[in-house]
């Protein structure tokens, strides 16, 4: 099952000072990377950021959940679901 993470696709795209340049296109998910978790179901060859304190506890101690997928939205909040339908609804309502 690939990630298809959207912070790698703007990984690939970032420049300095400008890392999360734009929102992704359909076609941007089609950039051959070995960066592009849409395309490749492997991790990533290297990081593309380094995590907090707080990333790496939740980590070591991560929560006991169902849960597959997530989306972020515009003010930064994260909905999550257990299926592929709770995800597109997720989309539905938070990101369009």
């Amino acid at each position: 099952m690939a990630l298809q993470i959207d912070a790698t696709i703007q990984y690939i795209l970032g420049q300095k000072n400008n890392w999360w340049p734009k929102d992704l296109s359909l076609e941007d998910l089609k950039i051959v990377s070995p960066y592009n978790t849409y395309q490749n179901t492997s991790l990533p060859p290297k990081p593309i950021a380094n995590p907090g304190l707080e990333s790496l506890k939740a980590a070591l101690n991560p929560a006991n959940t169902d849960y597959l997928y997530y989306v972020s939205d515009s003010s930064g909040y994260n909905h999550y679901a257990q299926d592929l339908d709770g995800h597109h609804a997720n989309i539905e309502q938070y990101l369009k």
